[in-house]
């Protein structure tokens, strides 16, 4: 009885470490396009935020990649644990990364007052990850409660955070558009920022995923 249970458990692991490793392609499938779209539209049409974004979608693209290789090591119990830590801080990078580059360009354009341009497609693209993200977000942890893996908690976390970045450059981008207010574009983006330092100090903490979180 005790090895038909033992069986059923780990298929059932099986099965949730085949789902993550789907939720993690549709991930940087997805966040490929949006990042590539969200920097061309932002370039064009000097929006700070909306480039951030667009770096935010590749930084999570490399998240996702990170998150591939720790879902195909699940099966070697001896290993998973080194590549679970390692994934973690790996994650936690990508988040100081983004966070100083954030900084660095909206600082940069309120001192020099550039004001962006109304950016249509940034607007739909915001709106159309309000949608996707939060969906993502519930099947990731899911999976990573059910698995108990801190490393896609964490990776969770980052998407959860793609879906406030949504909403602030949403906010940024209409208040540009309707009222004209230029400096919008790079408050929003500021304001993303203790966000995403805060998560990106606890993933190379090794803090990610609490145990009420993960269990």
């Amino acid at each position: 009885m005790n090895q038909e249970v033992g069986i059923t458990k780990q298929d059932n692991r099986a099965s949730l470490v085949r789902r993550g490793r789907h939720l993690e392609y549709f991930t940087i499938g997805y966040n490929s396009l949006e990042g590539l779209i969200a920097i061309m539209a932002g370039l064009i049409a000097g929006s700070i935020a909306l480039v951030g974004f667009g770096f935010d979608s590749l930084i999570e693209v490399t998240s996702g990649v990170v998150l591939l290789w720790r879902l195909h090591a699940d099966v070697d119990e001896a290993r998973r644990e080194r590549v679970e830590a390692l994934s973690l801080r790996l994650v936690g990078i990508c988040f100081v990364v983004l966070a100083i580059y954030v900084t660095y360009d909206s600082v940069k354009s309120l001192a020099r007052r550039e004001t962006p341009h109304e950016s249509i497609v940034g607007i739909v693209l915001a709106a159309v990850s309000l949608i996707v993200m939060p969906l993502l977000v519930r099947a990731k942890r899911k999976v990573a409660r059910g698995i108990n893996s801190g490393a896609l908690m964490a990776d969770s976390k980052q998407t959860e955070l793609c879906t406030y970045l949504s909403a602030i450059l949403l906010g940024g981008l209409l208040l540009n558009a309707l009222a004209g207010w230029w400096w919008a574009d790079p408050v929003a983006a500021l304001i993303m920022v203790p966000i995403i330092v805060k998560e990106g100090i606890e993933g190379l903490r090794g803090e990610s995923c609490c145990d009420d979180e993960c269990h």
